[in-house]
C-alpha cells in the first residue's frame, strides 16, 4: 500500500505578499476614483491609477489561484542582503533624483541592479538602464504631460539631462 501524498499548503509569507498586492491594488483603485476618471475633455486624473490598480489587484487575485493550485517552493527565511541592498538603493535614488535627475539617477539604479545584484554583462545592463531611464523620461514627460525632475546641474541640464 502506498502512503498518501501529504497535501502542499501555501506558505503564509506567501499569503502575506498576495494579500499585500491584493491592498495597495484596491487601495489605488479606491483612491483613483476620488480624483476623476472621466472629464468632460476625456480621461480624468485618477483613470491611469484605477487601470494600475486593476491591473495590480487582478495579478493578485491570479497569483492567489495560482499559489492555491500548486503552492511554490519557498525558502525558509529572508535573504536580508537583497532586502537591504533594494531598500538602500531606493533611498540613494530617491535622494539623487532632484540633484542629478530622473534620467541620470534612474540610469544608475538600473545598471547597480542589472549588473552588480543581477549580474548581467556590461552591454546588456548599459543598453537596458539607459532604454529604461530615457525611454521611461520621454514616456512620462512628452507622452503623459508629467513632469520628472531634472538635474540641477548647469552641464547635465544643457544636454536635455
Amino acid at each position: 500500500m502506498t502512503k498518501p501524498e501529504k497535501a502542499a499548503r501555501v506558505a503564509p509569507s506567501v499569503l502575506v505578499g498576495i494579500g499585500a498586492f491584493a491592498a495597495v491594488g484596491v487601495y489605488v483603485l479606491v483612491s483613483s476614483i476620488e480624483l476623476g476618471l472621466w472629464t468632460s475633455l476625456g480621461p480624468g486624473p485618477g483613470l491611469f491609477p484605477f487601470a494600475m490598480g486593476a491591473v495590480l489587484a487582478a495579478m493578485a487575485a491570479v497569483w492567489l489561484i495560482q499559489e492555491l493550485r500548486r503552492p511554490s517552493e519557498t525558502v525558509e527565511g529572508v535573504d536580508r542582503a537583497l532586502v537591504l541592498a533594494v531598500v538602500l538603493s531606493l533611498t540613494i535614488l530617491a535622494a539623487l533624483m532632484d540633484l542629478l535627475g530622473f534620467q541620470v539617477s534612474m540610469f544608475l539604479f538600473l545598471v547597480y541592479h542589472l549588473k552588480l545584484r543581477g549580474r548581467r554583462t556590461w552591454l546588456s545592463s548599459l543598453i537596458t538602464a539607459l532604454a529604461g531611464s530615457v525611454g521611461a523620461f520621454y514616456a512620462f514627460n512628452y507622452g503623459l504631460n508629467v513632469t520628472l525632475p531634472v538635474s540641477v546641474f548647469p552641464l547635465l541640464n544643457t544636454i536635455g539631462l
